[in-house]
């Protein structure tokens, strides 16, 4: 429920200071990730345009603006005309906005499946619809999971079930204080091509980027998730009328040229959302060293291909080339801290 369902936004602004460092080692991946993977993508580097409707909004777009440019990021404050200027569509009553010329998109659906079938060539063996039940601990160490089907045997396991984890992890005594929030989704049919960024706003309740083929994609607002799944013929989650509604009026008033745009689909995605708004990446011992991702509260499809590489360090007991001691379970000790996840990818 997480790569499927995101807006697929590939960016470095916005974040916690804890997750640049990872954005930027894989904004520079996704230049050539397609080339890597043999595969398409469709990633566009367009840039993010984060807008402020309101005078508090405006404040924590300067507070971004001067953040991330004291971190090193390339960041533009744009007021007034400036904000139409770049982005035509968006409404003249934004009052300002950042500009991350170096953030951008790609298509969840195509980089997925140009991950699987890399994978295939490298002698990955896949398999979709077989539940995983618990995992398999032989003298202290993980030596593979229990399914629906059997056992799967592996000298090391590496567990990214998402809103699933604590479902395999809590036997052993983890948990990860996590809330799953539901989140609305809409695309568009398709319509002209814009060369135009990735436009949200400052609190993150509003983001949409037109896709390759021309649709719209858009999304915003969660709420907390009622736990209902429709499992035919995929696990999906179906919007609420009343969120598709709130959607509607607020991506309208931000992009009016879109308020009359036919919809070609709706659908939810389920966000593991952490206290502190950031992913888990960790070993368990507990758990016979299982190797845990976990919690990227809504915006870990940018950090991907560097998830990968870091939970492949970690699997092999090497220290990770980038930091990730934010990302520990030790830091929950003290019940950590609350935050808001934002809907960016």
């Amino acid at each position: 429920m997480a790569s499927g369902w995101t807006l697929a936004g590939v960016r470095q602004s916005g974040r916690h200071p804890a997750e640049l460092p990872l954005a930027k080692a894989a904004v520079a991946i996704w230049q050539t990730l397609s080339e890597e993977l043999d595969g398409q993508t469709h990633y566009r580097q367009v840039g993010n345009l984060r807008c402020a409707r309101n005078a508090a909004e405006a404040q924590r777009i300067e507070a971004i603006v001067a953040e991330h440019g004291a971190a090193g990021l390339e960041m533009h404050l744009l007021e007034g005309k400036d904000v139409q200027e770049l982005a035509p569509l968006v409404s003249p009553d934004v009052l300002c906005a950042s500009f991350c010329p170096s953030d951008g998109h790609a298509d969840p659906q195509a980089t997925v499946h140009s991950f699987v079938e890399a994978g295939k060539r490298l002698g990955v063996e896949v398999r979709f619809g077989e539940t995983v039940t618990g995992l398999e601990v032989t003298s202290g160490k993980a030596s593979g999971v229990r399914t629906k089907d059997g056992v799967i045997a592996a000298s090391q396991v590496v567990l990214a079930a998402g809103i699933h984890a604590n479902e395999l992890i809590q036997p052993f005594g983890y948990r990860v204080p996590y809330e799953v929030m539901s989140a609305t989704m809409m695309r568009s049919v398709a319509m002209p091509a814009r060369e135009m960024p990735v436009i949200g706003v400052a609190n993150g309740d509003t983001t949409l980027r037109q896709e390759a083929h021309g649709q719209f994609r858009i999304g915003g607002g969660h709420e907390v998730w009622d736990g209902q799944l429709d499992l035919d013929p995929w696990p999906q989650v179906r919007p609420r009328a009343s969120s598709v509604l709130e959607l509607i009026e607020r991506y309208s008033a931000l992009v009016p040229a879109l308020a009359d745009v036919k919809l070609d689909r709706l659908w939810c995605g389920l966000i593991d959302q952490t206290v502190d708004a950031l992913p888990v990446l960790d070993v368990l011992p507990e758990a016979g060293g299982v190797v845990l991702a976990t919690g990227f509260s809504g915006h870990g499809f940018c950090l991907g291909p560097v998830t990968g590489q870091i939970l492949a360090d970690l699997a092999e007991g090497k220290a990770p080339a980038l930091p990730i001691a934010p990302f520990r379970m030790s830091r929950f000790a003290d019940g950590g801290t609350g935050s808001t996840v934002e809907l960016h990818g």
